[in-house]
């Protein structure tokens, strides 16, 4: 049984006090205890009991509740003067479409003609709200996942980096968090920039977080990722890396070509060893020539690829923006905001690992110059998205949705709306600011 510590604590609860828990032996042993101390309430006015665990109990009691949308408007059919509604019980959806007059619900949401989408999932963000995974808090990843759903974000993977012969405290923490409550969007797990990427193509990555392939440390980092490694950004033409690759997919991790110097052949390699997505597509990497086609050739040319897009209009040219999208399509196409802790901040200087860089319209660069991610939410990126490349918003959506949640593996959960899905939804309004945010039935923000 756990333990129970009780400490003071001040709150707005009717009964004076505040219960919070974690992993527990038995849910129907805690209602009944907690409703032993309500009948009694014995205890002084503004106080805490605190259980020692790991399962979040206002989660499981928001996840008993029944959440009704009204006058939504689905957004592959933004067009559609009708509106409809949506019924969430349990944290999945419950029904789509007239809801019986005598339908009971714990809260009712009247959406007032907005658009309703499935939550965006940002599969590369390394921080935002003024936080970054590598803060290593339990605040940080709070403050990160906050922001995110103020964007339209339900889930996303704390990306960063692996520093070899150090403790990487920051990757424990995220994977000992992910999928739990943070009060705004989930974090769905860890994507790692490296280690074994290209010098000569770091951009960002500083070098200590760079070493050559080696099993050996694989291994350490899937230890200390303890089963929630997702997604990891390695360059094909190092030695060893085939074999790594084939590693990452045994372990059922997505294997992501990036930050590399390879060539057109050695891309292919890759692709053969079972990479299947793209970082940050033309950003650190070789560009095209006619007698070098380089990796984007290769990733152009290969149906099955994914490639995440920074649509900023910063990282790429809009209207090299254009013709990407136009060659890889749709079901292709993943815009990321590769979002540093300046989102949601405004401009101004701000450092990452250490180093001293500026946030200034949307854009990050160290003071050098060198591009180093974005101050933009996902909203803000899909927006620019949709101006550069004309693409309609159901599209658009689906881009940031159902394709990336076909990547995560997660298309049986999350991605669409659909009965039996996770409740991870958005209400837009008609410019694509983001007016509501709601992960697993809960709304998580509210303009």
């Amino acid at each position: 049984m756990s333990t129970l510590i009780a400490a003071p604590f001040f709150n707005h609860w009717p009964f004076g006090f505040q219960l919070k828990m974690a992993t527990l032996p038995s849910i129907h042993y805690m209602k009944s205890l907690l409703n032993l101390i309500i009948l009694q309430n014995t205890l002084p006015p503004n106080f805490s009991l605190a259980i020692k665990s790991y399962f979040n109990y206002d989660a499981t009691m928001n996840m008993s509740q029944r959440l009704l949308i009204t006058n939504c408007r689905l957004f592959d059919a933004p067009q559609d003067k009708r509106t409809t509604s949506v019924l969430i019980e349990n944290g999945v959806i419950a029904q789509i479409g007239q809801i019986e007059s005598g339908t009971t619900c714990d809260n009712t949401l009247d959406a007032q003609g907005r658009i309703i989408a499935p939550g965006f999932i940002d599969v590369h963000i390394q921080g935002a709200g003024g936080a970054d995974i590598l803060d290593a808090t339990p605040e940080a990843l709070e403050a990160i996942s906050r922001t995110c759903a103020r964007f339209g974000v339900t889930g996303f993977l704390a990306t960063t980096v692996f520093k070899p012969d150090q403790e990487n405290r920051h990757l424990a923490l995220a994977a000992e968090y992910t999928n739990r409550d943070l009060g705004g969007a989930n974090l769905l797990g860890i994507h790692l920039e490296g280690p074994f990427i290209s010098l000569e193509k770091k951009g960002m990555i500083l070098p200590e977080c760079i070493c050559l392939p080696s099993e050996q440390i694989l291994d350490e980092i899937l230890n200390i990722t303890d089963g929630h490694l997702s997604m990891m950004t390695i360059s094909t033409e190092l030695p060893e890396s085939l074999g790594i690759i084939r590693s990452l997919v045994e372990s059922g991790v997505i294997a992501s070509f990036g930050h590399s110097n390879a060539t057109y052949e050695q891309t292919l390699e890759g692709f053969d060893a079972g990479i299947s997505h793209v970082t940050h597509l033309f950003n650190a990497t070789p560009s095209i020539h006619h007698r070098s086609p380089g990796p984007l050739v290769a990733i152009f040319q290969a149906e099955h690829i994914t490639a995440q897009v920074i649509t900023d209009g910063v990282h790429i040219h809009p209207a090299v923006l254009k013709f990407a999208y136009e060659k890889l399509g749709p079901d292709r196409t993943i815009p990321i905001t590769d979002g540093m802790q300046a989102i949601g901040l405004g401009d101004g200087m701000f450092i990452y690992n250490g180093i001293e860089y500026e946030s200034k319209a949307g854009a990050a660069r160290y003071k050098d110059g060198t591009l180093i991610g974005t101050a933009l939410g996902l909203s803000q990126i899909l927006e620019r998205f949709i101006t550069f490349t004309d693409c309609p918003l159901d599209v658009a959506i689906r881009m940031v949705t159902k394709i990336p949640a076909g990547l995560l593996g997660l298309e049986g959960k999350k991605g669409t709306i659909a009965v039996g899905k996770d409740a991870d939804l958005i209400l837009l309004d008609e410019n694509l600011s983001v007016h509501t945010t709601i992960v697993a039935g809960k709304i998580v923000f509210q303009e």
